[in-house]
């Protein structure tokens, strides 16, 4: 079973394995748009919760789980560098 039908079926371990493929690039991205490690920080807690709770707002049909994960980072980044 692929991850992104894991993670519509409910598997935490899915969460986990997404979280080790794509966190760091997640946090990357934060890390340079907020320039705040803790920013950065709530930001991946965030995109991932967000996965988690809403996996099927992902489709793969668009693109990349990564690059998903990744526009979202920069869009969550960029509304903590307005607060």
């Amino acid at each position: 079973m692929d991850l992104c039908a894991r993670l519509t079926a409910g598997d935490l371990d899915a969460l986990a394995d997404a979280y080790d493929q794509h966190g760091p690039y997640v946090y990357g991205v934060a890390v340079k748009v907020t320039g705040s490690q803790t920013y950065a920080e709530e930001v991946t807690q965030h995109v991932f919760t967000a996965l988690w709770e809403r996996p099927l707002s992902y489709d793969p049909s668009l693109g990349s789980l990564r690059g998903w994960l990744v526009s979202r980072a920069l869009h969550e980044s960029a509304l903590r560098t307005k607060v």
